[in-house]
Formats: structure tokens, sequence, C-alpha cells
């Protein structure tokens, strides 16, 4: 009998079906000699402190180093306690899991292919002190054909050695900086949790000093010329190299031209361009495509990918890599003819040359654990509308990828008027190529989504095309009409989830030594896996919060950032040379213990760091609990509240994603009621204005405007 472990239920249950396993059992499936069973996720993770019997956030405990680490049942916060317990689903699923092992000569792994995969089996393995034999399925796709070719050849579970080292140096570094650096700064906070991270820290660190370059940038005036022409019944205009800040200066330069009348063509450059097609998606790729032209978020975009992949009409998303190899090279065609029994890609199809298709996306040195996104041979069915919008971007981007360049005529004209130089800018479009495809593309995402205003901020915009009359040097061009324009600089732009993914991915460009940057140059903060949780973790901590589709810093995280932001925690690089290390454990090139204590060394700099600095502690006024009127209100960055347990009064701080200030606190309290709160968010999200009033019952109500 033999043992299989997918990571969910879904997997498993694909897996059982191909191998006949279909006598159903509480938590697994059974048949023709296999158990199949499931992990539901992480179901062993690293002890807490209090595991170690060490007491959480003293100071005199600080830094802590366990070892070896204890691997324990995935904890849940106890209810209305402090500290955790199992999680009952965890516990349940890890016995039977212990239960088919026992009963089975060995293992095949089918987990997740990736880092985070092996972790989940190897903890498991681990904490159940097994020791069979166990081989590794390892695939990029759930189709039929991919499991049976996986399972025709199963890896020994050895060769996943470094990825599992990589993993768990991994996962142990997170908890050494994560515990011991929000362990310190909360001491030093002495009031609330600020929890630090490995990848978030860093990351919240790029997303305030956007934001606040953004506030502090102090806009300026400007003025240039635009000229008006026409030649050969077209009209044109052109524009000055120069800007000028004096505006009296510019206007006698626009008069001096006005007298002039003419301008003369000094140089004339015509250049043809090629747009080489775009590549397949990586997962990043994929989640800045699909923020830009439908709004969804990172963490959206790889569940609604994920849950594609579990249906078996695409490939493992979890992907960094933009190739496939060699040897996929030839099922290509079928993808194509899959698509092409779909009405809507057939206008996309019909651009394609068949037995010509560009090969730039195969290249066998650049396809890591997986190979670039794909759909497969399974027809889609019953998908929501985000799996169908993400599915259609990937099936549209296959078709780009196959097809021919882009070629462009782009015309450069330099103008002189006295010494003044202005410039006309023209493109035009030779053979559209893969953008064909975009255009169809464009268009039925703009029939699909009319009330969505993002489809515009796509990576490949389409630029203005604009035809222009032959030059040659020498020709003199009437002057129809000469403006001023005036205009302003522009602020960094605020990051929207796709920037904010780019910023990670390549956060080693940022180095200022230009030795380190070349080093760590293609080396990101997390990985394509973890990004859009990294994320989410920011917005749950409250330390940021979505504003239109911007993502911007809060109170508490513009508070942290500037605890932090010249500390050890918060530098990129340091993060980034990290994922460099990690790659080369995976490799064999790195002992992971020699890492660790890297990271052990790194751990005591910053502890000692964060335990040296001194919180500004928010002025809170002492405020009696307007239930039992014994107490002073508790006021805590989420919550406030009587510290009675017998009265346990208590308001949330945020409200409608709105988060109440000390002023607003205690209006509430003594004026039983706040000032007028602008710009809150209903459910339904639309925005209201309100008061939030203390009703006789000591509960809270709105109270609007006109009411």
């Amino acid at each position: 009998m033999k043992a299989i472990i997918a990571e969910k239920p879904s997997v498993a249950r694909e897996i059982a079906q191909l191998l006949n396993a279909n006598d159903r059992k509480d938590g697994y499936m059974e048949g023709n000699g296999y158990c199949v069973t499931w992990a539901l996720g992480h179901l062993v993770s690293l002890g807490m402190p209090e595991d170690y019997n060490i007491r959480g956030f003293d100071k005199a405990s600080l830094p802590i180093f366990p070892y070896p680490f204890l691997l324990i049942p995935r904890p849940i916060k106890k209810q209305n306690q402090k500290g955790y317990q199992p999680d009952p689903s965890a516990l349940k699923q890890l016995k039977i899991i212990e239960n088919i092992i026992n009963r089975c000569d060995s293992i095949i792994v089918a987990t997740d292919a990736g880092r985070e995969g092996e972790l989940i089996f190897r903890y498991i393995y681990v904490y159940l002190k097994c020791t069979k034999p166990f081989e590794r399925l390892w695939i990029s796709s759930l189709t039929e054909k991919a499991i049976q070719d996986g399972f025709k050849k199963l890896r020994p579970g050895s060769t996943f050695e470094g990825l599992y080292q990589a993993a768990k140096a991994r996962s142990e570094a997170d908890w050494l900086v994560g515990i011991n650096a929000t362990q310190a700064l909360s001491i030093a906070a002495n009031q609330d949790v600020y929890s630090l991270g490995r990848v978030q820290t860093p990351t919240l660190a790029l997303i305030c000093k956007r934001f606040e370059d953004h506030q502090n940038f102090k806009q300026k005036k400007y003025f240039q010329i635009q000229l008006k022409h026409r030649k050969e019944y077209l009209d044109f205009a052109s524009q000055s190299a120069q800007q000028w800040e004096d505006k009296k200066q510019a206007e006698q330069i626009l008069r001096s031209i006005e007298r002039e009348g003419r301008a003369t063509v000094e140089n004339v450059s015509i250049q043809t361009v090629k747009e080489p097609a775009p590549l397949l998606f990586d997962l990043t790729e994929l989640q800045k495509e699909a923020n830009r032209k439908l709004g969804l978020s990172a963490d959206e975009v790889l569940q609604s990918a994920q849950s594609l992949y579990e249906k078996r009409f695409i490939t493992y998303p979890r992907t960094g890599s933009k190739y496939i190899p060699e040897d996929l090279w030839a099922e290509i065609p079928e993808l194509v003819r899959i698509l092409k029994t779909t009405e809507q890609f057939k206008p996309a199809i019909s651009t394609l040359k068949f037995g010509n298709f560009n090969k730039r996306m195969v290249n066998d040195l650049k396809v890591t654990d997986h190979h670039g996104l794909l759909i497969t041979t399974k027809i889609p069915s019953a998908l929501t509308a985000k799996e169908k919008a993400i599915y259609d971007i990937i099936a549209y981007r296959l078709l780009e990828s196959l097809s021919e360049h882009c070629s462009k005529q782009v015309s450069h004209i330099t103008l002189k008027v006295h010494h003044y130089e202005f410039s006309i800018k023209g493109s035009k479009i030779l053979t559209k190529g893969w953008r064909a495809i975009k255009g169809i593309l464009s268009d039925h995402n703009s029939n699909n989504n009319k009330n969505n205003d993002s489809h515009s901020n796509s990576n490949h915009v389409e630029e203005t095309l604009i035809e222009l009359p032959e030059f040659k040097s020498g020709d003199e061009l009437k002057i129809s009409q000469a403006d001023l324009q005036e205009k302003t600089t522009q602020p960094p732009k605020l990051y929207t989830e796709a920037d904010l993914l780019s910023a990670m991915e390549n956060a080693g460009r940022s180095v200022e030594d230009k030795e380190q940057q070349k080093a760590i140059s293609n080396i990101g903060i997390g990985t394509p896996a973890t990004r859009a949780s990294i994320i989410e973790t920011l917005l749950s901590r409250n330390y940021i919060i979505r504003k239109s589709k911007a993502l911007v810093p809060t109170e508490k995280g513009t508070k942290v950032y500037h605890l932090v932001k010249d500390q050890k925690i918060a530098n990129v690089q340091m993060t980034a040379e990290w994922e460099m290390a990690l790659d080369k454990i995976e490799k064999g090139d790195l002992n992971s213990r020699q890492f660790i204590t890297d990271i052990k060394d790194y751990t005591t700099e910053i502890t000692k760091e964060l335990l040296s600095l001194s919180l500004a502690q928010e002025n809170i006024p002492e405020l009696k609990c307007p239930k039992c009127q014994q107490h002073n209100l508790i006021i805590k960055d989420k919550i406030i509240k009587c510290p009675d347990e017998q009265c346990n009064w208590m308001q949330f701080r945020n409200v409608c994603g709105i988060q109440l200030s000390i002023e607003h606190i205690t209006s509430l309290i003594n004026n039983k009621r706040t000032p007028l709160l602008k710009n809150m968010k209903a459910k339904n999200g639309k925005k209201f204005n309100a008061f939030i009033v203390l009703k006789d019952d000591h509960g809270t109500a709105f109270k609007f405007e006109n009411s």
C-alpha cells in the first residue's frame, strides 16, 4: 500500500480518481493499492515562545534563539483569552495522516511543487517522526495527462533536499526576525503590539517612502511653447525642447517666434523599431496586469489563479518563469486549437501564422521550478467572473506570445526658430504583429467591463499614432499658431498594487552601491508566491489601506516606518540578499546552518536597535468608561475598552474604513458624539458622512447630517 499526500482535498480527489482509489473515507480515499489524503495547507508550524517556556514580550528573554526548533500542530488564537491552542481541524487531519502512513510501505509526496509545498510535507513528516521512504510527484498541471506523466517519472525524495533546506531556512529566519523584532518594538512601544517581519517591513518602507515623497513634493510651474503647422494637408504640432520657469521671459520668446512666423527643419530621424512579442506570464506579471486592467488585488489574482489550477484549466500559477522548455513546445498548437473552439478567441487566432509560431518563449535555461503560465487542454466551464477574466488574460497572452513582433516607424523631427529648438514626434505601425491581438483583448475587456476604467493602465499602453508628412533638412514650415502652455511638475505616483509588485520584484535595483546592485539586480524581496500575502499582511495589521487604486500608509504604519526606516530591519538590500542566499541553499551552494548563524547575528543587532528606541506615546487622555463610570478606558490601536471584564464595554477604532482619532474618541465619550466623519464606506461600497453617537444603552450608532 502506498500513501499519497496532496496539499488540498480538491487535488487529492483528482489524483484518487485517476488511480481508481474511489473508496471514500473520513479524511482520505482508498483503493487500487493507494491511500490518498491531504494536508489542508500548513498543518504543522514552528512553536511559539511559550512552547519553549519563554515568557513573551519580556526584555530579559530577548533575543530568543530556539535550538532545536519545535514543531507543533497549527495554532489558532484562543477565544476571549490570551495565547494559542492547537487547531482542532489540524489535529484531526494529522491523526488521519499518521494512521495512513503507519499502514503503508512508502509515501508519494503530491503537495504543490514548490518551496512551500515541500515544507508542508516535510514538517508533517518530521513532526510524525516518520522514517518511511518517499518519492516526489513533480508536476506543473493537474490535467489527467500531466498527472499520468508525473507518476511515470516519480523522483526520489532526496532530489529535493536542497529545496527543503531552503524552505526550512526561510521558515526559521522569518520566525527569528519576526518574533524578536515584533517583541522588541512592542516592548519599546510599551502600549501595543507592532508586528515587524523580514519581508513585510522593507515593503512597508517602500510604501511609506513613496507616500511621503508624494506628500512633500513641491509643485513648480513651468512654461513650454507649442507651435502649430500644416503641410501636405496634414495638421501637426511641435513642442519646445526648453522649459522656462519665468513666464515673462517665455512670453518675450513667444512674441519673437510669432514675429519670425516660420521654423526650419534642422534634423530628420526616421527609424524602424521592432517591438518583440511579450513572453508568457509569471505570477507577478499576471498580478500586475490584472491589477492594471481589472483592478483586482494581488491576492484576488492568486486565489483565482489557484482555483483555475485546481480545476485543471491552467498550469501551476506560483511560477517565477516566463519561458517553457523545448519538450513542451510540441503541445502548444493543441492549446491554440482548444481556444479556437471558443468564439471569442477566433479573431485573435486568425492573426496567427500556423506552422510559423514565434518561439521566443522557449528557453530551457530560463525555466525555473515551473514554466510560464499556460492554459491546459481542458475547456473551462462554470467559472466565476474573476476566474473567467484571469483565464482570458492568460489565454490572450499565450496568443500574443506566439505572434510576430510589431514593427513601427518612429519619426523624430527637430526644428529651429532663431536658436530655439522644437521637436515633432510621430509613429506609424507598419505591421501590427502581436499588437493586433492586444487590440482584440482591449475590445473584449471593455465590452465585458464597461464600468471599469482601469484598462487604459496596461503595461502596453496604446500610443497615439501621429501621421506626418515627409520632411527633409532645410525645409521651412509656416507657423500657423504659437501658444504658451503653463504646466506643473508632477509628484511621484503613489503605489498601486501593480507598481508595488514591480518595486518588490526589482528591489535590488534600488541599492546605491553599483557592485552590490549588480550582484542582486535580479533578486527582489519576497517571491512570486509570497508577495500577495505580504501586501495582505500589511493591510490586516492596519499598516496600510487601499485608497482608490493606491496603497497608502495609516498613522500606525507611518509611525512604525519612522521608527525603523534607518534600522537594518527595513533594509531592502539585506532582504534581497537573503533571497539570493536561499536560492544558493536550494542549489546546494550554501550551507543552511551558516545562513541561520548569520540570521542570528542579524537578529541580535536589530533586537538591540529596536529595544533602544524611544517611542513617542500617543497623547492618551483619561476617559471614564461610559457604562460603568468606574474605570479609565484602555485605548489601543484597534479597540477602546473598559478594563473591567464584568463591565466589558468596547468600541472598535476602525469604523467603515475611518480610524477614530484620540480627538474623535474624546468627543464621543465627553460629548456623546464624534465630529462629522466624512467618506465612510458602507458594505455596498458607497461613501457616506455621519456622526457616531453614544446611545442611552451605551452602545453606538450613526446619526446622519440631515436626520
